[in-house]
Protein backbone atom coordinates (compact mmCIF):
# COMPACT_ATOMS: atom_id res chain seq x y z
CA UNK A 1 0.00 0.00 0.00
CA UNK A 2 1.33 3.53 -0.99
CA UNK A 3 0.28 6.67 1.20
CA UNK A 4 0.70 9.90 -0.80
CA UNK A 5 0.64 12.99 0.32
CA UNK A 6 -0.16 15.98 -2.09
CA UNK A 7 0.03 19.44 -1.27
CA UNK A 8 -0.89 21.88 -3.83
CA UNK A 9 -3.45 19.10 -4.81
CA UNK A 10 -5.75 21.22 -7.08
CA UNK A 11 -3.43 22.07 -9.48
CA UNK A 12 -3.37 20.59 -13.14
CA UNK A 13 -0.27 18.70 -12.34
CA UNK A 14 -1.23 17.48 -9.15
CA UNK A 15 -4.63 16.29 -10.40
CA UNK A 16 -3.50 14.25 -13.04
CA UNK A 17 -0.69 12.83 -11.01
CA UNK A 18 -3.24 11.86 -8.43
CA UNK A 19 -5.54 10.14 -11.34
CA UNK A 20 -2.42 8.30 -12.12
CA UNK A 21 -1.90 6.73 -8.71
CA UNK A 22 -5.25 6.22 -8.21
CA UNK A 23 -6.20 2.70 -6.99
CA UNK A 24 -7.65 0.34 -4.10
CA UNK A 25 -4.07 0.54 -2.72
CA UNK A 26 -3.40 4.17 -2.29
CA UNK A 27 -4.95 6.09 0.64
CA UNK A 28 -4.18 9.96 -0.18
CA UNK A 29 -3.99 12.79 2.32
CA UNK A 30 -4.95 16.10 0.03
CA UNK A 31 -3.98 19.59 0.88
CA UNK A 32 -5.40 22.65 -0.82
CA UNK A 33 -6.60 26.16 -0.24
CA UNK A 34 -9.81 25.74 -2.28
CA UNK A 35 -11.89 23.87 -0.34
CA UNK A 36 -14.93 23.36 -2.96
CA UNK A 37 -11.82 22.08 -5.62
CA UNK A 38 -11.01 20.11 -3.11
CA UNK A 39 -13.85 18.14 -2.69
CA UNK A 40 -14.41 17.82 -6.33
CA UNK A 41 -10.61 16.14 -6.75
CA UNK A 42 -10.86 14.00 -3.64
CA UNK A 43 -15.13 12.55 -4.90
CA UNK A 44 -13.11 12.02 -8.69
CA UNK A 45 -10.65 9.86 -6.60
CA UNK A 46 -13.14 8.11 -5.11
CA UNK A 47 -14.93 7.46 -8.34
CA UNK A 48 -11.42 6.09 -9.97
CA UNK A 49 -11.39 3.41 -6.82
CA UNK A 50 -9.24 5.28 -4.59
CA UNK A 51 -11.67 4.56 -1.31
CA UNK A 52 -9.31 6.51 1.26
CA UNK A 53 -8.99 10.00 0.49
CA UNK A 54 -8.16 12.41 3.13
CA UNK A 55 -8.38 16.14 2.80
CA UNK A 56 -7.56 19.49 4.42
CA UNK A 57 -7.97 22.76 3.58
CA UNK A 58 -4.58 25.03 4.09
CA UNK A 59 -3.30 27.90 2.04
CA UNK A 60 0.43 27.23 2.31
CA UNK A 61 1.30 31.23 2.88
CA UNK A 62 -0.34 30.56 6.82
CA UNK A 63 2.77 29.36 7.81
CA UNK A 64 1.78 28.64 11.32
CA UNK A 65 -0.50 26.06 10.20
CA UNK A 66 1.93 23.49 8.55
CA UNK A 67 2.85 21.50 11.37
CA UNK A 68 -0.63 21.18 12.83
CA UNK A 69 -1.17 19.71 8.67
CA UNK A 70 1.80 17.19 9.15
CA UNK A 71 0.45 16.52 12.72
CA UNK A 72 -2.92 15.15 11.62
CA UNK A 73 -1.59 13.79 8.23
CA UNK A 74 0.62 11.82 9.98
CA UNK A 75 -2.09 10.60 12.56
CA UNK A 76 -3.85 9.99 9.46
CA UNK A 77 -1.40 7.95 7.51
CA UNK A 78 1.33 7.05 9.74
CA UNK A 79 3.84 6.70 7.49
CA UNK A 80 4.15 8.64 4.03
CA UNK A 81 5.73 6.47 0.96
CA UNK A 82 5.17 9.33 -1.27
CA UNK A 83 5.05 13.56 -0.94
CA UNK A 84 4.05 15.48 -3.62
CA UNK A 85 4.56 19.38 -3.18
CA UNK A 86 3.03 21.17 -6.13
CA UNK A 87 1.37 24.40 -5.10
CA UNK A 88 2.43 27.73 -6.67
CA UNK A 89 0.97 30.62 -8.63
CA UNK A 90 2.28 32.36 -12.10
CA UNK A 91 2.78 35.83 -10.60
CA UNK A 92 2.11 38.54 -13.47
CA UNK A 93 5.98 40.03 -14.16
CA UNK A 94 4.42 43.47 -14.63
CA UNK A 95 2.33 43.78 -11.92
CA UNK A 96 4.83 42.28 -9.20
CA UNK A 97 7.23 45.35 -10.77
CA UNK A 98 4.73 48.20 -9.89
CA UNK A 99 4.11 46.59 -6.47
CA UNK A 100 6.50 45.23 -4.16
CA UNK A 101 4.07 44.01 -1.47
CA UNK A 102 2.80 41.55 -4.44
CA UNK A 103 5.88 40.86 -5.61
CA UNK A 104 6.82 39.60 -1.84
CA UNK A 105 3.62 37.86 -1.51
CA UNK A 106 4.30 36.00 -4.87
CA UNK A 107 7.38 34.84 -3.62
CA UNK A 108 6.51 33.60 -0.22
CA UNK A 109 3.71 31.55 -2.34
CA UNK A 110 6.09 30.13 -4.77
CA UNK A 111 9.50 30.14 -2.46
CA UNK A 112 9.46 30.28 1.02
CA UNK A 113 6.05 27.95 1.71
CA UNK A 114 7.58 25.35 -0.24
CA UNK A 115 10.92 25.90 1.71
CA UNK A 116 8.97 25.75 4.92
CA UNK A 117 7.13 22.38 4.78
CA UNK A 118 9.82 21.21 2.88
CA UNK A 119 11.97 21.38 6.00
CA UNK A 120 9.06 20.32 8.12
CA UNK A 121 8.72 17.20 5.62
CA UNK A 122 12.55 16.50 5.29
CA UNK A 123 12.62 15.96 9.26
CA UNK A 124 9.56 13.92 9.62
CA UNK A 125 10.84 11.48 6.42
CA UNK A 126 14.49 11.18 7.74
CA UNK A 127 12.71 9.93 11.08
CA UNK A 128 10.94 7.23 8.88
CA UNK A 129 14.47 6.46 6.85
CA UNK A 130 12.45 6.03 3.83
CA UNK A 131 9.97 7.66 1.34
CA UNK A 132 10.14 10.22 -1.74
CA UNK A 133 9.25 13.74 -1.96
CA UNK A 134 8.81 15.37 -5.21
CA UNK A 135 9.04 18.53 -6.06
CA UNK A 136 7.93 20.89 -8.73
CA UNK A 137 10.07 23.22 -9.61
CA UNK A 138 10.32 24.86 -13.01
CA UNK A 139 12.54 25.80 -16.21
CA UNK A 140 11.81 29.33 -15.28
CA UNK A 141 14.54 28.94 -12.39
CA UNK A 142 17.20 28.04 -14.73
CA UNK A 143 18.02 31.71 -15.90
CA UNK A 144 16.53 35.00 -15.09
CA UNK A 145 14.36 36.29 -18.04
CA UNK A 146 12.91 39.79 -17.97
CA UNK A 147 9.42 38.54 -18.46
CA UNK A 148 8.99 36.33 -15.34
CA UNK A 149 12.26 36.67 -12.80
CA UNK A 150 10.00 37.01 -9.83
CA UNK A 151 8.53 33.18 -10.83
CA UNK A 152 12.06 32.58 -11.79
CA UNK A 153 14.32 33.51 -9.01
CA UNK A 154 11.62 31.83 -6.57
CA UNK A 155 11.61 28.43 -8.48
CA UNK A 156 15.66 28.65 -8.16
CA UNK A 157 15.36 29.32 -4.85
CA UNK A 158 13.43 26.33 -4.49
CA UNK A 159 15.41 23.73 -7.09
CA UNK A 160 18.79 24.77 -5.26
CA UNK A 161 16.95 23.93 -1.77
CA UNK A 162 15.98 20.73 -3.02
CA UNK A 163 19.04 20.01 -3.88
CA UNK A 164 21.12 20.71 -1.43
CA UNK A 165 17.85 18.52 0.80
CA UNK A 166 18.71 15.56 -1.72
CA UNK A 167 22.26 15.24 -0.71
CA UNK A 168 21.47 15.79 3.25
CA UNK A 169 17.93 12.89 2.94
CA UNK A 170 20.50 10.30 0.71
CA UNK A 171 22.11 9.15 3.62
CA UNK A 172 19.16 8.47 5.40
CA UNK A 173 17.33 6.52 2.48
CA UNK A 174 15.03 9.25 1.30
CA UNK A 175 14.88 10.59 -1.94
CA UNK A 176 13.95 14.08 -3.24
CA UNK A 177 13.19 14.28 -7.26
CA UNK A 178 13.09 17.65 -8.63
CA UNK A 179 10.90 18.48 -11.70
CA UNK A 180 10.75 21.46 -13.65
CA UNK A 181 7.90 21.36 -16.67
CA UNK A 182 7.98 23.84 -19.52
CA UNK A 183 5.55 25.11 -21.00
CA UNK A 184 2.28 23.30 -19.69
CA UNK A 185 -1.80 23.62 -20.57
CA UNK A 186 -3.11 24.74 -17.34
CA UNK A 187 -5.43 26.92 -16.31
CA UNK A 188 -2.78 29.07 -14.78
CA UNK A 189 -1.70 29.34 -18.18
CA UNK A 190 -4.66 30.17 -20.03
CA UNK A 191 -4.18 33.53 -20.85
CA UNK A 192 -0.83 33.36 -22.17
CA UNK A 193 0.28 33.01 -25.75
CA UNK A 194 2.20 29.49 -25.56
CA UNK A 195 3.63 27.55 -28.46
CA UNK A 196 1.73 24.92 -29.16
CA UNK A 197 4.71 22.24 -30.52
CA UNK A 198 6.40 23.05 -27.00
CA UNK A 199 3.44 23.14 -24.96
CA UNK A 200 2.35 19.86 -23.09
CA UNK A 201 -1.04 18.15 -21.01
CA UNK A 202 -0.81 18.37 -17.54
CA UNK A 203 -1.38 14.23 -18.12
CA UNK A 204 2.07 13.92 -20.06
CA UNK A 205 3.72 15.97 -17.28
CA UNK A 206 2.27 13.35 -14.69
CA UNK A 207 3.57 10.57 -16.97
CA UNK A 208 7.51 12.11 -16.76
CA UNK A 209 6.98 12.56 -13.07
CA UNK A 210 5.59 9.40 -12.74
CA UNK A 211 8.41 7.53 -14.64
CA UNK A 212 10.90 10.10 -13.16
CA UNK A 213 10.42 8.84 -9.12
CA UNK A 214 10.18 4.97 -10.17
CA UNK A 215 13.84 5.12 -11.75
CA UNK A 216 14.73 7.46 -8.72
CA UNK A 217 15.80 10.33 -11.47
CA UNK A 218 17.24 13.31 -9.16
CA UNK A 219 16.46 15.83 -11.45
CA UNK A 220 13.66 15.57 -14.58
CA UNK A 221 12.91 18.13 -17.70
CA UNK A 222 9.53 17.16 -18.62
CA UNK A 223 9.19 16.54 -21.43
CA UNK A 224 12.63 15.83 -22.29
CA UNK A 225 12.99 18.19 -24.79
CA UNK A 226 13.40 21.17 -22.43
CA UNK A 227 16.62 19.74 -20.75
CA UNK A 228 17.98 20.64 -23.85
CA UNK A 229 16.47 24.09 -24.45
CA UNK A 230 17.56 24.98 -21.06
CA UNK A 231 21.17 23.92 -21.81
CA UNK A 232 20.93 26.28 -24.65
CA UNK A 233 19.41 28.80 -22.98
CA UNK A 234 21.75 28.71 -20.03
CA UNK A 235 25.32 29.01 -22.39
CA UNK A 236 23.98 32.02 -24.20
CA UNK A 237 26.47 34.85 -23.41
CA UNK A 238 25.51 37.36 -20.54
CA UNK A 239 26.01 40.24 -23.47
CA UNK A 240 23.66 38.74 -26.09
CA UNK A 241 21.46 37.35 -23.49
CA UNK A 242 20.29 40.85 -22.29
CA UNK A 243 19.65 41.69 -25.76
CA UNK A 244 17.02 39.19 -25.90
CA UNK A 245 12.96 39.46 -25.72
CA UNK A 246 12.66 36.28 -23.67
Amino acid sequence: MKNILIIGATSAIAVACAKKWSNTDVTFYLVARNAERLKQVSEDLRVRGSSKVHTYNLDMNDFDKHLSMLDDCNSTLSCIDLVLVAHGTLPNQNECQADVNLAVKEFSTNALSVIAILTLLANKLESQGKGTIAIISSVAGDRGRQTNYLYGAAKAAVSTFSEGLRVRLFKSGVHVITIKPGFVDTPMTKDLNLPALLTSSPSRIAECIDKGILKKSDVIYTPYFWSVIMLIIRFIPGFIFKRLSL
